[in-house]
């Protein structure tokens, strides 16, 4: 589970990023599922387009493809979403980390 400021952080590093998964009219197929499932191994955060001539809301098919490649959802903007998987063994992103402080 993000932070809101680890999802801050990761929203920022992805204005940059290139859109890497697009999902089209047949909606959310076997092949953007490994797609998506590549990419995020070899990048950690990725981005995604659902194009024009789909039916699929960007927020359902955010929801979805994270449940199938297990990762989290950072956020989705219109019709773009992006993904994030933490790699326990060779980590490219360092996040903010979780503060169990609280102010006075």
């Amino acid at each position: 589970m993000l932070t809101s400021k680890q999802i801050s952080y990761l929203r920022k590093l992805s204005v940059n990023e290139p859109d890497i998964v697009f999902v089209g009219k047949d909606g959310l197929t076997e092949e953007v599922i490994t797609q998506a499932r590549e990419a995020i191994a070899a990048r950690e955060l990725i981005k995604g387009k659902v194009q024009k001539n789909s039916m699929e809301e960007p927020s359902a098919v955010a929801q979805a493809l994270s449940e199938a490649i297990k990762c989290d959802v950072v956020c989705t903007m219109g019709s773009k979403f992006v993904l994030y998987k933490h790699h326990n063994l060779k980590p490219k992103i360092e996040l903010p980390k979780k503060s169990d402080k609280k102010k006075k």
